[in-house]
């Protein structure tokens, strides 16, 4: 058997060596050492007026308890005994003197985190004050600690509000008694989170199946828009939410919901569908409005120059935006001859054109124009009427007495070839 000498005057055998270092391992391992936000239990071992000498159990270190941590509770070196066993956090493992730095009212907030985790666990709703708001959100005190609830998390906060608007809304919430559930707990980055919006969520629930059994498709509801999204508007009918998708804010065509409606806007709305199942409530604003394609055989027909502002350019052709509220379609072919393989190298959005009307389905909602089909002589008058109405605005409006001149922009070509046009 090999022979292992660890020291002059000790011999172990191979064997014997392996088992007591793979238990030394071992219960190195399995040793947790105590660091940053750690709460442990120690024995005061010294008292002064500087504070309390703490010695930790099982880290074979003494840490120190600051006077003014102790005065955050009310007390004062005096208030403990040598010998006195206690509960603390380790603020730092080390300070400029080397001393370990911890504290005994921040370890004596240990039964409001178990309480935090314990409505954490149970999913329970708490009842508290709110003491403060910023533009994150919401401060509430529990117990010791300071919990938070992120704006998003606040109930009845309209989406899409600036900061400082959703900033002074919260600020009115100071004092309120809200329900919340706590959604996160951190003790060591001393994090405590709330939803209000959570613990509201059931209800909420309850008052949207209600408010689906009263609904009705064909009534018509006030509401107020409680968000706006790329796809369409909330609206808040007293309790829950509809949604008006972007193609029913209006007749014509709308690019975003905020060029229509603004959050806190109180609108009349037209029940749309009900889907009960699935607890989704479809809204209208344009089918209170006056259809425009019901009378579009009145105000065009074919053959009829009109002018128009282009919508959207697509690869088949562009929209163009009518009065009132009428989107029309210049497709490629009426576009110059031969057709362009791209419509955006020759019209682009917000370009106004002079057109012609050549065809009309009012059943079927479509009007096609011609740009081709407009003559020379037809443009040049056009554009000649165009910029005496941009000459005779130029000369009513007023001018201050130190304003420079204002000079008339010259009249884009009808179809731009130009370079700096061209997107």
């Amino acid at each position: 058997m090999q022979l292992i000498s660890t020291s002059p005057n000790t011999t172990y055998s191979g064997a014997e060596f392996d088992f007591d270092f793979a238990a030394l391992l071992e219960a190195s391992f399995a040793e947790e050492t105590p660091e940053r936000g750690d709460i442990v239990t120690g024995t005061i071992v010294s008292v002064d007026t500087q504070g309390l000498i703490i010695s930790i159990d099982g880290m074979k270190r003494d840490g120190m308890v600051q006077r003014r941590d102790l005065e955050r509770m009310g007390k004062v070196p005096s208030n403990f005994n040598m010998g006195d066993e206690v509960d603390v956090m380790i603020l730092r493992m080390e300070d400029e003197d080397g001393n370990l730095v911890l504290s005994l009212s921040q370890a004596q907030q240990t039964e409001d985190w178990k309480k935090a985790e314990e409505l954490l666990n149970t999913d329970g709703v708490w009842e508290g004050i709110v003491g403060d708001a910023n533009r994150g959100g919401l401060i509430v005190p529990f117990g010791n600690l300071r919990g938070f609830v992120p704006a998003s998390h606040v109930l009845d906060l309209p989406r899409g509000l600036s900061e400082d608007d959703r900033k002074l809304r919260m600020v009115k919430m100071v004092g309120q008694k809200i329900g919340m559930k706590v959604i996160e707990v951190n003790r060591k980055r001393r994090r405590l989170v709330f939803s209000q919006r959570d613990a509201n969520r059931g209800n909420r629930e309850q008052r949207k199946e209600v408010l689906l059994d009263q609904l009705r498709e064909g009534e018509i509801r006030k509401g107020v828009v409680s968000g706006l999204r790329d796809f369409g508007a909330f609206v808040d009918l007293g309790g829950a939410d509809g949604l008006i998708h972007i193609s029913e804010l209006a007749w014509h065509r709308v690019t975003h919901p905020k060029e229509v409606l603004k959050v806190g806007d109180e609108v009349q709305v037209y029940i749309l569908r009900l889907d009960a199942e699935g607890k989704r409530i479809g809204l209208s604003l344009k089918r209170l409005q006056d259809n425009p394609w019901s009378a579009v055989e009145e105000l065009y027909h074919v053959g009829q120059l009109v002018e128009g502002t282009i919508s959207r350019v697509a690869q088949f052709g562009a929209f163009v935006s009518l009065d009132p509220g009428i989107e029309a379609l210049l497709h490629t072919s009426q576009i110059a001859e031969p057709p362009p393989e791209d419509p955006s190298l020759v019209v682009h959005e917000g370009q106004k054109l002079l057109m012609r009307v050549i065809s009309i389905e009012a059943d079927k909602q479509r009007l096609g124009l011609s740009l081709k089909e407009v003559t020379a002589e037809e443009k040049e008058r056009w554009q000649a009427t165009r910029a005496a109405n941009m000459a005779s605005a130029v000369e009513a409006a007023p001018v201050e007495a130190d304003a420079a001149p204002v000079e008339a922009e010259p009249m884009p070509d009808l179809i731009a070839p130009e370079p700096e046009l061209v997107q």
